[in-house]
């Protein structure tokens, strides 16, 4: 299993089909694990899948459309069925908290869980904006371009520094002194100091980017930046651009565009409208601008690229 990977839950927008759940993608991130737009079904679709909702400490949504968050009273009452003790944070567009309210409070049930409610005014995030760091993870938000207030996210890892082998070897250093230069940044070998900038070089960050139901703008741009792994929506193909641009929504070609204008890495299309049953159509669209493009379907688990 890799440590860092996307598990999709669901590929559909709109309308479920008999082969695509409404949309729900958990991101498993070393020690964290996020969700992002659990639709209807999400709860049922862990069964299937080698992930536990009880892992879930951060709950992201990008807007309130169904599709998009009506499996949320679900997975919460889950969540405290399962006991979870750790807090949850859920991020969501403020404009929607009358929507919030009705969702987390839509049935009767036990509510145990230390749900951390962290509303975010679209208005406040019209470029990128950090919303969040926890630890070495820093989470940020720009207002995306729909029919009503969405968010965009983006999971960045801090920048670190990675070992040499050779020159740790040339000079001499072995053993527990490689974990005592990489905490302390310099110590003491025969005599002379040795530098943690000497014996290693900058790592950049890895970074996940995740773009839901949006006309192609800026802000998307900006989300995925440089980043490793794109989630991006595609719900029409190219011959349905008109239809896309009054909607609010991307074509699986201007998906394609906009992760080689971002110079990211890998893309992965989703949110496919219930018009279009042969999902590999949206691939051979998007690979016409951009190379690495994954296809999601229901219950796939798709690796972050591996560090350059």
């Amino acid at each position: 299993m890799s440590a860092r990977e996307l598990v999709v839950l669901g590929t559909a927008s709109q309308m479920p089909t008999r082969v695509r759940n409404h949309n729900g993608y958990l991101l498993r991130w070393d020690d964290h694990t996020i969700l992002f737009d659990p639709g209807e079904g999400t709860q049922r679709q862990f069964a299937f899948v080698d992930a536990s909702p009880a892992s879930i400490n951060r709950i992201c949504l990008t807007h309130f459309h169904g599709d998009h968050c009506l499996g949320l009273p679900g997975m919460l009452l889950r969540l405290s069925q399962d006991g979870v003790q750790h807090p949850v944070h859920l991020h969501y567009p403020s404009t929607g908290q009358v929507y919030l309210d009705r969702l987390r409070h839509a049935s009767i049930g036990h509510d145990t869980i230390d749900l951390r409610t962290r509303p975010l005014d679209p208005s406040e995030v019209e470029h990128r904006t950090v919303v969040d760091v926890d630890g070495d993870l820093t989470l940020s938000a720009a207002a995306l371009r729909h029919r009503v207030d969405a968010i965009g996210w983006r999971i960045e890892e801090s920048a670190g520094r990675r070992m040499l082998p050779d020159r740790l070897e040339a000079a001499g250093i072995r053993g527990p002194d490689i974990g005592r230069l990489r905490d302390l940044g310099r110590i003491d070998v025969d005599g002379r100091t040795v530098t943690l900038e000497e014996m290693s070089e900058h790592r950049p960050g890895q970074v996940f980017a995740f773009i839901m139901d949006t006309a192609l703008c800026d802000a998307a741009l900006e989300l995925a930046e440089g980043a490793d792994l794109v989630v991006c929506e595609s719900t029409f193909l190219d011959a349905d651009a008109e239809m896309a641009e009054r909607y609010g929504h991307m074509t699986a070609r201007q998906a394609g565009r906009l992760a080689a204008e971002a110079g990211a890495r890998r893309l992965v299309l989703t949110h496919f409208s219930q018009r279009y049953p042969d999902d590999q159509v949206f691939g051979h669209e998007a690979s016409l601008e951009f190379d690495d493009v994954v296809v999601a379907h229901d219950l796939a688990h798709i690796p972050v690229p591996a560090r350059l």
